[in-house]
This record gives structure tokens, C-alpha cells and sequence, in this order.
């Protein structure tokens, strides 16, 4: 049985867009709108069976819009229903369906090109390429006179980029190669006018152009047969570049010249096309004879030329020809040196200080040549860009030269530079040279400091030696060690003793940051030695509260022969008695609060040195304590720290203005060209700059270095005296006058309870007041709301203000550490204190730990990411344990047995421990801490055995002897 076709006609209009406009017809009538959508796209999934595509009412016809994008892909196979016979109703749906399956079939197949035609009005859309084999049997001609196509078929092309688009540019990674692969497409152009099609294809590099030469401009030089500057418009030949043909162009688009037969149909084509887009380049060159180039170019506009208007030409697509020695001629800027007299810092002329003024004469360099001022001088009368100087083009940009005009008015020869300048200018200076020959484009900011004009220094042999000695301390002259010194040097310590001597003999502030344990102290102090029998006033020492104890103690054990004062406390001296004090000190402690406060005393010496412990503290230039420290006057300044920088870098520039002032520049100007760039944005160059300035002042020698780590011994102990607080003072005094009232009332086993009670009350007082004063709540962190509150309760200790800096410290240096205490609540507040300071875990284990959460914990802790820090009872984890991870051994308070202490030690210090162990005692100056410690030293009438026993030998002593014993010493 045959099935019954029906016939229906179908009409077609494009859109200029290229969207499609279809209606259908049935025996003469028009379809209604919705039944001819549904009978049309019965199978056209894309368009969910017609059901999204809109319908438009024209007049009394409603037709159906197909978009753009789906025009091509439906008229080259399109899926009619079996039952239905559709025949073009009009001309454009006959082409329709005839063409669309070639155009799609190029879409897909990628021949296309980018229209020039839209291009020119601001649009990216495509093209069919006329020049591919499939579409040669399309009359286009033909096609053009159907006016439902849009005029020059606009529809169909509008409806062609459509389909490309959706094909090869969907999505936004698509686009992005496009712009990277052609980003003159993007980039439109008003002079893009005056390219034919071929040669705008060619630009774009979308496709070969045919042509067999390609024009450029050429800038001629004045010679010895021509006078003036020349430009002219050539042909280059792209078999032979070296053959240049001349073309005269008229301002209406006529070509003038001599060249092959065959070059002729693409110069009448394009002459006019190459006067129009030159006239919209360089409108100033038109002759007033209406040809291009007819006149000779001033130096002017020979010199806008090479700057200006070839880049834009260049930009524009043309082929430029500059003079062989412009491109090297425009790099070489001119440059401005002070080049420093040849005795400047020699013996017969001395330096003090960055202030110390350095003679110099200026140079100018100016490409090969190098001028002197006279010489510049005259060549800037002439008044001249562009010069034949010395056999030589030489460039001179006007802003250059008056950059240098300034800067030689700024700064006359008769003044002369400071040292600091000389220095810091030349070491930036060598920086640049090493990274001239690394730089490969410039970004804004570079291109902007390019044309800046850097003055230059040229150093004499006496400088070039000094800074050559400053940043390579090992190979100085070592000097002697003083004979004074109660102490061995290591190789390495005394190498900074020489160092900073050898900044002082040149009055340059020196920072020691050497890291916690090689022994600032002790080179500080063979320093003072060296220097304090030759010096008429005495050296100041400013450190925290928490070590004036510690270097009163270094002091007296490495120096004896130094007179040493401490100014601190209520019984301080002030005004003439503080002068005649100072006749007979060779050193003054003091700490930063009594700095600030007794600024005025402190400003009226000049001092021998000024030296800073934990130099750090003075990190924030703003505060009152900074400002006052940095008032102070001495011959030599010197900082010692073992951590420059904690947080951000405006710390260093504290320090090192507190000991070359003004050497690092203003604050707010340190934190534009540094601070800020290398903090947000990582600037490398900018981070080697800052690195070149600051190396030569300062000396930073890690554990790590291989050097330090064969001096140093395998086990080093030091102790750590620390002051008491006001607070912990006053507590301390009310205990033992307390104990001592008891002692005239109690006998027997009730007075050595009372003994034994008060020892440990007294202990305890030296860790922190809160053990004695049980404040609810207060031996836990957590319950410290905010970071002040925190800072305020640890400050409350002395002992424990240290350790947080201590452990910060050695922290960031990747170390681990052990810290032991005899109390619980002492150990459960530190790791609580350090876990929330720090923001890491911290481990705790005391004698209540069960056995499995003790194992755990020592392998967490051994693991080789594990916490760095252990808090241990003295008792329960100091013995038996394998705890090799940790490289320093802190003792938070004081055992009475050495052999129990060293027993904790050797945790950390045992068979696998691959690293130097540093051990760390903490003694309360003025207490029973102290004096305990005395007597182990020196084994006074006590017995070895005796004291090791126990703290039972205590409360045999008769009151006479306890009051000895355990009475604050008032010197604290």
C-alpha cells in the first residue's frame, strides 16, 4: 500500500543578523504559525522538535525564527518527515537548500577566514574562503541579486559566522588560543582601511600573502653625499632582502618608480591603500606637493621618527628600516658617575661614620665616550637629539638629560657625597650589572625605572678593599684575642669580635644575629675588652628585664677586669652622681623601660658603644621606647639578635635605622620600594637589592652552616640568670619573713615541715606568682581572652617571659625542644601558653600520663613531622625515655640533684641524637635558685653527696643559716 505525500511549499527570508524568517503555503494558503513549526521540525532534536524557536507575527503572516546558529546545520540535512513533500517556495530557500550542505561542509573543515569587511566596522565574524576548490562552482555573483539573501548576501554570511562560531568557538578556552594566536583580529585599527583583503590576511599571518615584495619605510642618516635626514617609502623584495626598490607615492595613491614587470598588477592594486593608511600614520610628512616623503626630515622629526612614530608604524603592521646603530644606541642611556678621589679613605684621609663626607668629580658617559662636566657641559648647548659625536651617533633624550642636569645641581663636588651614599649607590649599582644580562622584557614599572637616570659611583681601591672586607668577614686580619678574656674562643667567635672592630674603626653600626647558642654574648664581651681600655667614656648595654641578671653574671665570668654597673631599680643614681659614677665604669646595664624613663640622664654621655640585646624589641620605630633608645649617642652602635626579622620587614629597617641612620632611607620610603614589594609580591629584584644593602652590616651564622657545626662540642650547657618581677620580689620577701617568724615558734617535725612547705612555695614564686597565689583559673591559657591579656600574664614571670622568646626563637629555626619543670601546674601552663602563643600543639606529659598515651606521645613526638615542643615533669620524663628529636634542653627550674637534671639531659642527648644538643638552665638571681647553684659550683662545706641526696640537708640549718640561705639578696 502506498503512502499518500503531501506537498507544501517552503519560504525563506535571512536576516542581515542571519537569523532565518520561515513560513510555509498548502495548496496556495499559508500554514498557521504553530502547525507549520510542529510539521517543519517534527525531527529537529537541536530545537527540541521546534519547540523553542519563537514565533513572529509579520503583518497577517506569523513565521517561525530560526536562529543564526542552527541555520547551516538544518538546511544541509534536513530532516523532513516522511509523509511531507516541502519545495522552495521562493529563490532564497532554493539556495538554501542547494548551498547550505557545501558552506556547512567549510564551516566544519575549518576553511574559513576572518571578514574583513566586519573587522573594519569593530565586528570578529567569518567568512567562506572564495579561494577553496568546494564553493568554486557557486555563482556568487548570481546569488548576490536575490534580495531575500540581504544585500552582498549578508544573511548567508551572517548566518555562515554563525555556524563556525558554534562549530570552533564555543567556549572560552577556544577564544583564548584564538587571542593568543592572533591578536590583531582583536585589536581593530582605522588604518586597517587602506589594506586589501589579501594584505590584511597577510598582516593578521592567517595566510601567506602572494605579493612578491613587502613595503616598508626606511630612515636615511645625513652622510658625506647627503645632508639631511631622508624618508622614503621602499618595496623590499622577499627573495632578496637586501634589494630595496624606491617607490614614489603620491598623496592620492599614484606609484612612481622603477621594479619587475610582475610586481606591477599588486602596486596599482595597493598604492592607494598604502598613501591612506601613511597619510593616517604621519599626516605632517605630506609634502605641499602632494607626494610622500618629497622633503628632507628635520632633526625633529628624524628624532620623533625613531622614537615615536616607528612604533606606531611598527604597531600598524609596517615594516620599518631604522639606521644599524639607532637599536644600541637607544639602550645606552647616558649615564651620570661620581668617580670618588683616588685618596678618599686611604690612611692619609679617615673615615667616621656614613656621614663622612667622600670628594669626587663628576663623569658622564655618553655611549663610548666619556665626558667630563665641561665636556657635557658643551655638548648639551647644542641643543640637539640626535648627534655625531666623537665618529659616533649619539642618542640624548631630553628627559634624560635634565634628570642629570638636576641631580649634578643637587649635589656639588664641593660638598662632596657621604660614605653612605657612596656605598649604597654603589652596590646597587654592581646589582644592576649582574642583572642586565638576565632581563629579557620589562614589565610597566621596569620600563618606568628605565627611564630614570641612576647615579653611578666609582669607587678607589681604598673603598672598593673596605666593601670587599665588609661583606667577606673571614677574610679579615683576625685580631688578638685580649688577654683579659676568661673565655676560648671559637674560630668562628672570634671572627665576629674582628668584625665588629672593624666596623667600628669606621664608625659603621654592625648587627650580630648569629643564632640563639653560638655565642653573641661572649663576642660582645671580648669586644668591650678590646676596646674599653682605650675608651674615655664607658659602653652601654640595653636588654630586656628578664637577662640584666644574665649579663651582670657573663660579665663578672668572662670579663672580671671590667668595671661593670648596673642602672636599674629604685636605687639607680641620677644627675652628678651618675656622672661621677661613670669616672670609674667601663660598662653601664640597663634595661629598655629605664631607657625610656631615664632618657634625659642617658642622652647627656656620649658613649664608647651602644650595644642592643634582643635588638628586636625595638622593632616598632614608633613607640616611645624605640625613640628613646635611638636618641642616645655613642661612637659605635651594634645590635645584637638572634631573630632580625619576626613578623615583617619594617623590623628590620628599625634595627638597621637605629644603627646607620637614615641608611635604609625614611620609613614610609622603605615601605614602598621594599617593604610592600617584597611582602605582597614576592619582587626578587627588589628582594636582592635589599639583600645587597643590608649584608654588608650585618653577620648572621646559622648552627646549621658546616663551618659552625665542627666548632662547636656535642653538649653545650649555659645558664640563664633571670630577675625576679616586682611582683615575684615582694611575694618572695613576705615568704621567707613568714617562714623566718614561724622559725621562732615551730621545733621538730612541725619546723622541717614549715622548711620543706616554703621551699617549694619559694621555687615556685621563681617559675610564676599564680602557683603560690592559686588565682582561679589562671594556670590555663585558654581562659586569656585576647593576646594582651596573654602578654600580660606572661610578663607576671621573668623565667617564663624568657622561654617564650627563647622558644619562639629557636622555633623558627626548625628546632625542637624539651622543656622540664617539678610542677604540674608549672608544666600544664606552659604548654597551655606556648601551644596558644605559638598557635602548634604542644606535648605534655607529667607522672598521671597513662602508659599507652606516654608511648604515643614520644612517637608523635619522634615522628618526623611531630610537634616541636615537649613539656615534661622532671620526675616522670627523666628517665627511660628516647626523645631524640629535640636539639635543646630547657631545665624551667632547678633540681637540687645535677645527676637527675643531667639524667632529663640525656633524652635528647643519647645514642641517635645527630645533632648538637644545647642545654638551657634558668636561674632567679637573688634567690635560693642562685645560691643553691653557688654552692654546687664551688662544693662549699657541703659535700657532693650531701646536696645530691636531697633537699633534707635543708632543714638542718639553724635560723641564722635559713635566712642566708633563703633571703632575697637586696642587690636584686
Amino acid at each position: 500500500m502506498s503512502t499518500k505525500l503531501y506537498d507544501m511549499s517552503l519560504h525563506v527570508l535571512l536576516t542581515d543578523s542571519g537569523d532565518a524568517l520561515l513560513w510555509g503555503q498548502q495548496d496556495g494558503r499559508d500554514l498557521s504559525g504553530d502547525k507549520f513549526r510542529r510539521l517543519l521540525f517534527a525531527w529537529h532534536e537541536p530545537s527540541f522538535f521546534g519547540t523553542v524557536l519563537e514565533l513572529q507575527q509579520a503583518g497577517e503572516l506569523t513565521v517561525t525564527v530560526l536562529p543564526a546558529d542552527m541555520v547551516l546545520p538544518f538546511f544541509a540535512e534536513p530532516a523532513f518527515m516522511d509523509t511531507l513533500r516541502w519545495t522552495s517556495g521562493n529563490d532564497a530557500a532554493k539556495v538554501l537548500l542547494e548551498a547550505a550542505p557545501l558552506l556547512y561542509q567549510e564551516a566544519q573543515a575549518g576553511r574559513y577566514v576572518p571578514s574583513y569587511r566586519d573587522f573594519r566596522e569593530g565586528t570578529l565574524r567569518w567568512s567562506w574562503d572564495t579561494a577553496s576548490e568546494a564553493l568554486q562552482a557557486v555563482d556568487w555573483e548570481a546569488l548576490n541579486g536575490i534580495g531575500f539573501l540581504g544585500e552582498e548576501l549578508s544573511g548567508l554570511r551572517a548566518a555562515f559566522s554563525a555556524a563556525v562560531a558554534a562549530e570552533h568557538f564555543a567556549n572560552e578556552a577556544a577564544m583564548a588560543d584564538l587571542r593568543r594566536e592572533y591578536p590583531a583580529l582583536f585589536q581593530g585599527s582605522p588604518a586597517a582601511a587602506g589594506f586589501t583583503e589579501e594584505e590584511w590576511l597577510g598582516t593578521l599571518g592567517w595566510r601567506p600573502d602572494t605579493a612578491p615584495f613587502r613595503p616598508a619605510l626606511q630612515l636615511l642618516e645625513p652622510d658625506d653625499e647627503r645632508f639631511d635626514w631622508q624618508l622614503r617609502f621602499v618595496l623590499q623584495d622577499k627573495s632578496d632582502g637586501s634589494l630595496l626598490v624606491p617607490v614614489r607615492l603620491s598623496e592620492g595613491g599614484q606609484a612612481a618608480g622603477v621594479w619587475a614587470s610582475e610586481w606591477s598588477p599588486f602596486i596599482r592594486e595597493r598604492a592607494p591603500g598604502w598613501a591612506a593608511r601613511l597619510a593616517a600614520a604621519l599626516p605632517h610628512e605630506l609634502s605641499d606637493g602632494g607626494e610622500l616623503f618629497a622633503e628632507p626630515l628635520s632633526d625633529e622629526a628624524a628624532w620623533r621618527f625613531l622614537t615615536t612614530d616607528s612604533r606606531e608604524l611598527l604597531s600598524e603592521g609596517w615594516n620599518v628600516m631604522l639606521p644599524g646603530w639607532w637599536e644600541a644606541a637607544s639602550k645606552r642611556k647616558p649615564r651620570l658617575r661620581a668617580q670618588v678621589a683616588a685618596e678618599a679613605g686611604g690612611r692619609t684621609q679617615s673615615l667616621f661614620g656614613l656621614n663622612a663626607l667622600v670628594d669626587f668629580d663628576w663623569r658622564v658617559a655618553i655611549g663610548s665616550a666619556d665626558l667630563n662636566e665641561a665636556e657635557f657641559a658643551e655638548l648639551l648647548s647644542r641643543k640637539q637629539r640626535l648627534i655625531r659625536f666623537r665618529g659616533e651617533w649619539v642618542y640624548l633624550d631630553p628627559a634624560l638629560l635634565e634628570q642629570i642636569r638636576r641631580l649634578m645641581e643637587s649635589i656639588t663636588p664641593d660638598e662632596g657625597l657621604s660614605l653612605q651614599d657612596v656605598l649604597q649607590l654603589h652596590m646597587l649599582t654592581e646589582l644592576e650589572k649582574e642583572k642586565s644580562n638576565d632581563r629579557s622584557r620589562a614589565s610597566a614599572s621596569e620600563e618606568e625605572e628605565e627611564n630614570r637616570v641612576h647615579l653611578e659611583v666609582e669607587l678607589n681601591s681604598h673603598l672598593l678593599a673596605l666593601l670587599r672586607q665588609l661583606g667577606q668577614p673571614s677574610e679579615l686580619q683576625a685580631l688578638p684575642v685580649p688577654s683579659g678574656l676568661r673565655a676560648e674562643l671559637r674560630s668562628y667567635q672570634r671572627e665576629g669580635f674582628t668584625w665588629l672592630s672593624f666596623l667600628r674603626k669606621f664608625g659603621l653600626g654592625a648587627c650580630l644575629a648569629d643564632d640563639m647558642g653560638l655565642g653573641k654574648t661572649v663576642q660582645f664581651i671580648t669586644y668591650l675588652l678590646h676596646h674599653q681600655s682605650e675608651s674615655e667614656t664607658p659602653a652601654l648595654l640595653i636588654c630586656p628585664t628578664s637577662v640584666l641578671g644574665n649579663w651582670q653574671k657573663e660579665l663578672a665570668r668572662f670579663a672580671p677586669e671590667l668595671k661593670v654597673v648596673l642602672h636599674y631599680g629604685k636605687g639607680r643614681l641620677s644627675g652628678h652622681a651618675f656622672q661621677s659614677m661613670l669616672q670609674d665604669t667601663d660598662v653601664v646595664i640597663t634595661s629598655y623601660a629605664t631607657a625610656l624613663l631615664d632618657q634625659e640622664t642617658l642622652q647627656e654621655i656620649r658613649w664608647s658603644s651602644l650595644c642592643l640585646d634582643e635588638a628586636q624589641n625595638i622593632k616598632n620605630a614608633q613607640n616611645k621606647q624605640s625613640a628613646a633608645v635611638r636618641s642616645l649617642d655613642a661612637l659605635h652602635r651594634v645590635a645584637l639578635t638572634g631573630t632580625p626579622i619576626e613578623n615583617r620587614l619594617s623590623e628590620l629597617w628599625s634595627i638597621y635605622d637605629f644603627l646607620n641612620p637614615g641608611y635604609l632611607g625614611n620609613q614610609r620610603g622603605f615601605q614602598q620600594r621594599f617593604a610592600n614589594p617584597i611582602e605582597k609580591h614576592q619582587d626578587e629584584e627588589r628582594t636582592a637589592q635589599l639583600q645587597k644593602l643590608v649584608k654588608p652590616f650585618m653577620l648572621r651564622r646559622k648552627k646549621k652552616d658546616p663551618s659552625i657545626q665542627l666548632d662547636l662540642p656535642d653538649k653545650l650547657e649555659m645558664k640563664v640568670y633571670i630577675n625576679l618581677t616586682p611582683e615575684q620580689g615582694a611575694l618572695y620577701e613576705q615568704a621567707v619573713q613568714a617562714l623566718m617568724e614561724k622559725m621562732q615558734k615551730l621545733e621538730g617535725i612541725e619546723r622541717k615541715g614549715a622548711i620543706l612547705a616554703a621551699l617549694t612555695q619559694l621555687k615556685q614564686l621563681c617559675d610564676h606568682p599564680v602557683l603560690l597565689t592559686k588565682e582561679e583559673g589562671a594556670l590555663s591559657a585558654g581562659t586569656l581572652a585576647s593576646e594582651e591579656q596573654l602578654d600580660a600574664f606572661i610578663t607576671r614571670s621573668a623565667k617564663l617571659e624568657r622561654l617564650t622568646a627563647m622558644v619562639g626563637e629557636l622555633r623558627d629555626e626548625g628546632d625542637s625542644c624539651l622543656i622540664f619543670t617539678q610542677y604540674v601546674g608549672m608544666g600544664r601552663m606552659l604548654a597551655d601558653i606556648l601551644s596558644t602563643q605559638r598557635g602548634e600543639p604542644v606535648l605534655y606529659l607529667n607522672g598521671s600520663t597513662p602508659k599507652t598515651e606516654r608511648d604515643k606521645m614520644i612517637d608523635t613526638f619522634q615522628s618526623a613531622d611531630g610537634p616541636g615542643i615537649f613539656v615534661l615533669s622532671l620526675k616522670a620524663g627523666g628517665v627511660g625515655l628516647n626523645l631524640t628529636a629535640a636539639n635543646h634542653v630547657f631545665h624551667f627550674d632547678r633540681w637540687w640533684n645535677p645527676a637527675v637534671e643531667n639524667q632529663a639531659t640525656d633524652r635528647a642527648y643519647r645514642m641517635g641524637q645527630k645533632r648538637n644538643v644545647q642545654v638551657h638552665k634558668f636561674i632567679s638571681l637573688g634567690t635560693l635558685e642562685e645560691k643553691i647553684d653557688e654552692m654546687l659550683e664551688s662544693k662549699m662545706s657541703l659535700s657532693e653527696n650531701v646536696i645530691s641526696s636531697s633537699e633534707g640537708w635543708i632543714t638542718e640549718l639553724s635560723n641564722d643559716e635559713l635566712r642566708d640561705l633563703f633571703a632575697l639578696r637586696q642587690s636584686w
